[in-house]
């Protein structure tokens, strides 16, 4: 993480430097020059042509169902999990096989949790309560299910390699006494009316939400 600059400032915390997010949405405003205009061109192309492809698929659904499990193997993998697919696949089935069995249950736990979260979006709107009820899915009876799933942490956390601590960590997001005022600011951002494209304002949403690190 840079220094000091448009994305945020880090902050003195008892013997550690924490890092704080600026508020979004940025300012100044976000400047889009030709290399923005392309690559945004490029992702809504791609979406474009991926929203065809769907359409002329016998049945969509299928193409979901599958797709929704490889994003969760993807995702988890970041983790440390090690599940493929096809792991995923067979354990749904019943054909789970031998070895492993936590590490695809955490996968499952993701599927279950992604979906428990885009039902809930038809009574709720992306909201902080919404993300603890996700986050309490996605850990139910797996790793890290004894460290207050469905609540934002009461700790603080850091990033780095093993072994290392608060002082040399690679990255140190807010301590847990501000990661509610944090997160109630980038809720009301969500539901801006913000004129700004809608890709370029999740990505703002993901970075945001990835370094205050509530979880």
């Amino acid at each position: 993480m840079r220094e000091d600059g448009r994305a945020g400032e880090y902050r003195p915390v008892a013997g550690y430097r924490a890092f704080y997010p600026r508020a979004l949405p940025p300012e100044p405003g976000v400047v889009r020059d030709g290399e923005m205009d392309d690559l945004h061109f490029k992702a809504t192309l791609a979406l474009g042509k991926l929203d065809g492809a769907a359409e002329t698929l016998p049945n969509p659904d299928l193409f979901v169902f599958m797709y929704v499990r490889k994003e969760a193997v993807l995702s988890s993998q970041i983790e440390g999990t090690q599940a493929s697919l096809i792991d995923v696949v067979e354990f749904e089935a019943g054909r789970s096989r031998p070895g492993g069995a936590r590490d695809v249950a955490e996968v499952v736990n993701y599927v279950r949790a992604m979906n428990h979260g885009l039902a809930r979006l038809s009574a709720l709107p992306v909201s902080l309560r919404l993300i603890k009820e996700i986050h309490r899915e996605l850990l139910e009876g797996v790793r890290g299910h004894e460290r207050s799933p469905g609540e934002f942490r009461r700790v603080q956390n850091w990033i780095g390699p093993p072994g290392c601590t608060l002082a040399d960590a690679v990255f140190v997001p807010p301590p847990p006494q501000d990661v509610e005022q944090l997160l109630g600011g980038l809720e009301r951002f969500i539901h801006a009316a913000e004129p700004m494209p809608a890709l370029l304002k999740v990505g703002m949403v993901h970075a945001q939400f990835e370094t205050i690190h509530p979880f």
